[in-house]
């Protein structure tokens, strides 16, 4: 490398690798920065070179000027003698070819320094980084520069492979064409030629590709350099200083380099010196995984004058190197991760007066000293150390976590010596015992945060500390109830921790401070008491023989006692709790209600779930603030009576035995009761309320409805369900549009009677009843549109003359009378007198025959499952012109259908066994679905097809009379076919 103050990136694990590194060596990457440093005498080690070898060269060519040549690659014809040659590709631009284009890049690369040397002995007063390379033509004379930039590989120009004439630009002043010189450096032409369509021959052919075309504009202001530049790390700083003088300069500003981030980085010692005598105000250095980074720091440490933050990991630091650190007046931060200190038989020392922080974490040592009379934060954690003295009269914070080999009476010496110490953790220190936390206490009365967790010998009583605010005692084995008393002295307590102490049966604490506690896996706790006004979180979990909990606080929302099989009993007085979670608690009695109604201590409650709570049987809530409420999995719940005016959601879902079930006052809005099987009894008074389901309440047998505002009433196999329920319902829910009664086999005239209240019902569901007179109906309902007496086997033809012979209904425009005893005349009456009926349902249909024949808007007929009928005839006289579905499914006696309906978009003639005769005039047509018709001739199905013009899908799968191999021969037929589903074989 050049030290003519060219830039070199960093080299890492999957670059170089035909240098003949070891494999190890190239798991890490090492950082090599040749900074441009003027005559300051620091040059940097030369760069082993290869042995020589052709190799491809990068030139820059000074074409004669040619107005009518000039934007083209005809303006580097005039200097290119030599045979056209292949383009170069991409790995011979940057790797260079193999090895022999890396020899030829580094004679290259010294022809270039001994330029620069030539230039900088006649101005030794002008920055190197401000030289430009002198160029000639291509001769003996000229001097090549290596596409790899000076021994840098720059990966970022690796898409710009591609074009072979780049031009760029440095400013307005000074514009240079790059040309690439494709002549080895012995002069031979061996390379074999190939063809491209964007080389260099094809270009100089063709002659008429603009090289504006491959134009890359680098003309960015310094300041726009130097805020993109701030987004890099100093691996991409130096990729992009190789770029050019402009980048280089910008690279290498100091604001860039005030923090120097090595970590897990290869950089040799010269190399580092050489950075820091360059950027004498770095304020943080970080070397951790850095190898030698002791001696790096040691050489160096001259040029840090301005170090506040090291950052150092593995290795060996010695005493030698803590020494060193005087030299950094201005250092604060120390930090020291997975290092040896010392020799290992011999103390190591830090001692700096200016030192605020320390981090020894997770090393080895013998003896630390540590004499920092401005340190304030300290951590010697998980650090394997037998002894440790302090002499830090500012401390505040020690850390001694997982220190093992510390005993106890080493760790009371050293946090004894910190008389200011406010936070101290010796978690996981299993030596220390109560004497030295009463110690402690006497000796720094400023402690506020403790962390004892994992100490198995301390108990706690009679350790006063007044200061405590966060006090940690997870997996104490030592801690009983007795230990609540020595809590309780600490009257500014906010913050508790007790999770895992096995020994521990009772809690009660008195602090007004506390604001959060934390019991978890307590085997043995069976008692809770707490009081605190600004008590605002409770974790309490996997605590088996908890049984009674109080609990009193004004800053408590939500309280999440889940799991908890043992508790009984709960008492709370928590005037803002707003959530109560209580699932799986298997012990709850009915008590539980009166807590969480009104005077029960929260007033403010709104959500409560009680899943799973298997000992509740009655449940009775008067709260005026519930609005969401979970009582699913409560089996054994036979009586439910909610009084929540704000109530807006209840679960039931496997209620099982709830029998009996009042709602008054609710603000329901929507209710599904179906899952209750049991019901029998149901009061309800929900002005909001506009669905009520009662599908599947089969002994339903005593309801009261008081909805102002339902809509829709669903009471489908409610089959005890009376006559008095659907009056009172009916005068109490005027508004009611939609009333399914489907099996309420309890229902008769008497209760039909009552829907003249329904002055609004649109959707009237009676199917499978025992009625036999529906004239109350044909009275009351003159806003009906959809009637549904499927079934309704008693039902004669007599029961529907109002409708075709009294023009009974009048809005009605969908009837289900499937599966019914209506005879064939009636319902040919019916469809010709109803000339509103939209939607017909004749589904299993006795009669023989369907002929229509006189107007009618209707738009869908369902015949699906009618075995007598053998013909369907509508002809164009019966001007069916809203028809658009017809479904015949399952007609297995059907052998006729003769249909000319002008605006039929679907027709399904399924399962039509018997289907022989296929006539069809229906233009528009797009479906016909003939699954299994197995009588039907393809002639037959020709011929239908044939006045068909929009059809598009056509099912004759098992159909064995057609054969739909020949595509064509249908579409011949029928030129909008699109798509045939048919057998595999036909």
């Amino acid at each position: 490398m050049a030290d003519g103050g060219k830039m070199k990136g960093v080299e890492g694990s999957g670059e170089g690798t035909g240098h003949g590194e070891d494999m190890d060596e190239e798991a890490q990457e090492e950082l090599e920065l040749a900074l441009s440093l003027g005559r300051r005498g620091w040059h940097l080690p030369p760069v082993p070179v290869p042995p020589p070898a052709p190799a491809l060269r990068w030139s820059m060519v000074f074409p004669a000027w040619d107005p009518d040549a000039a934007g083209s690659s005809r303006a580097a014809e005039s200097v290119w003698d030599s045979p056209p040659v292949p383009p170069l590709r991409f790995r011979d631009m940057w790797r260079g070819g193999g090895a022999d284009a890396d020899a030829g890049g580094a004679r290259e690369a010294e022809e270039h320094n001994n330029v620069e040397e030539e230039e900088g002995s006649e101005d030794g007063d002008r920055d190197l980084q401000n030289k430009r390379p002198k160029v000639g033509a291509f001769g003996e004379e000229s001097s090549g520069v290596n596409a790899s930039f000076f021994g840098y590989e720059a990966p970022h120009l690796h898409a710009f492979a591609e074009h072979d004439h780049l031009k760029l630009s440095h400013g307005p002043e000074n514009e240079l064409d790059f040309g690439l010189s494709l002549i080895s450096n012995d002069g031979g032409n061996d390379i074999p030629r190939e063809t491209n369509s964007h080389g260099v021959c094809d270009v100089e052919r063709s002659g008429g590709t603009n090289a504006e075309d491959l134009e890359i504009r680098m003309d960015l202001s310094d300041d726009l350099l130097h805020l993109i530049f701030s987004f890099l790390c100093q691996k991409d700083l130096c990729r992009a200083g190789a770029a050019c003088k402009q980048w280089q300069s910008a690279s290498m500003h100091e604001d860039f380099w005030k923090y120097l981030k090595f970590e897990n980085t290869r950089i040799s010692l010269q190399n580092f010196v050489n950075i820091c005598h360059r950027y004498q105000n770095v304020t943080n250095l970080n070397l951790s995984g850095v190898l030698s980074a002791e001696s790096l720091v040691i050489e160096a440490i001259t040029f840090l004058r301005h170090l506040k933050t090291l950052i150092m990991g593995k290795g060996q630091l010695g005493e030698t190197f803590f020494q060193a650190l005087a030299e950094c007046p201005l250092l604060n931060t120390l930090t020291v991760s997975d290092a040896s200190l010392g020799s290992g038989i011999q103390e190591v020392t830090v001692n700096h007066d200016g030192l605020h922080e320390l981090q020894i974490v997770k090393c080895r040592a013998l003896r630390v000293s540590i004499r920092c009379h401005q340190l304030r934060i300290l951590s010697l954690r998980r650090t394997g150390m037998a002894h440790v003295s302090l002499n830090c009269p500012q401390l505040l914070e020690l850390d001694f976590q997982s220190c093992h080999k510390l005993s106890d009476t080493a760790i009371r010496q050293a946090a004894t010596a910190c008389p200011l110490l406010a936070s101290l953790d010796m978690s996981s220190c299993s030596c220390v015992t109560d004497e030295t936390l009463r110690e402690i206490a006497n000796a720094c009365q400023n402690l506020s945060v403790l962390d004892a967790s994992n100490c198995p010998n301390i108990s706690f009583e009679s350790v006063k500390l007044p200061m405590l605010v966060d006090l940690r005692l997870s997996s104490c084995e030592g801690i009983t109830s007795a230990s609540m008393g020595a809590v309780c002295f600490s009257r500014i307590l906010e913050a508790l921790q007790l999770d895992n102490c096995s020994l521990l049966t009772s809690v009660s604490l008195d602090l007004p401070h506390l604001k959060n506690i934390s019991l978890v896996h307590l085997r043995k706790f069976a008692d809770l008491n707490l009081r605190s006004p600004v008590l605002s979180y409770i974790k309490v979990s996997r605590c088996s023989a908890l049984r009674c909990v109080t609990i009193t606080s004004n800053a408590l929302k939500k309280l999440v006692l889940q799991k908890q099989e043992s508790l009984c009993n709960l008492s709370l007085q928590c005037h803002n709790l707003i959530d109560v979670d209580l699932s799986d608690c298997e012990s709850l009695t009915n008590e539980i209600c009166k807590v969480l109604s009104d005077g029960g201590g929260c007033p403010m409650l709104r959500s409560l779930i009680l899943d799973n709570c298997e000992s509740l049987s009655v449940v009775e809530l008067n709260n005026s603030s519930l609005v969401n409420l979970s009582l699913a999995g409560c089996r054994s719940m036979t009586f439910l009576k909610l009084a929540c005016p704000k109530l807006q959601v209840v679960i039931l879902d496997g209620c099982d035995h709830l029998e009996r079930a009042s709602f008054c006052p609710v603000g329901l809005e929507s209710l599904n009761l179906g899952i209750c099987p049991k019901l029998s009894v149901l009061r309800i008074e929900a002005p909001n309320m506009s669905i009520l389901e009662l599908k599947g309440c089969g002994v339903l047998s005593e309801a009261s409805i008081n909805c102002p505002c339902l809509i829709s009433l669903d009471a489908s196999f409610c089959r005890q369900f009376m006559d008095d329920s659907l009056s009172q319902t009916a005068e109490a829910c005027p508004l009611i549009e939609h009333l399914i009664l489907s099996s309420c086999l309890s229902i008769d005239v008497r209760g039909l009677s009552s829907l003249h209240c329904l002055q609004k019902l649109a959707l009237l569901d009676l199917s499978y009843t025992f009625l036999m007179n529906l004239k109350p109906v044909f009275d009351s309902c003159l806003q009906l549109k959809v009637l549904k007496l499927s079934a309704c086997k008693y039902l004669s033809d007599s029961s529907l003359e109002p409708l075709y012979r009294e023009g009974a209904l009048p809005m009605l425009v969908e009837l289900d009378l499937s599966y019914s005893s209506i005879g064939q005349t009636a319902i040919e009456e019916l469809l010709a007198c109803c000339t509103n009926l939209v939607n017909v349902n004749l589904n299993g249909y006795k009669t023989k025959e369907i002929r229509e024949s006189s107007d009618c808007q209707l738009e869908v007929l369902s015949c699906t499952g009618c075995p007598n009928i053998k013909k369907v005839v509508i002809p164009s006289t019966a001007n069916y012109l809203n028809l658009s579905k017809i479904n015949l499914n399952l007609s297995a006696n059907l052998k006729e259908v003769d249909l000319k309906c002008s605006n039929l978009y679907n027709l399904n003639l399924s399962n039509c066994n018997s289907l022989e005769i296929l006539k069809l005039d229906c233009p528009r047509l797009a479906n016909l679905q003939l699954l299994a018709c197995t009588m039907l001739q393809e002639d037959e199905l020709k011929s239908a097809l044939s006045f068909c013009g929009a059809l598009e899908i056509l099912n004759v799968h098992s159909c064995p009379q057609i054969n739909t191999l020949d595509f064509g021969r249908l579409q011949a037929v029928c030129p909008t076919l699109k798509r045939i589903q048919s057998s595999p074989i036909a």
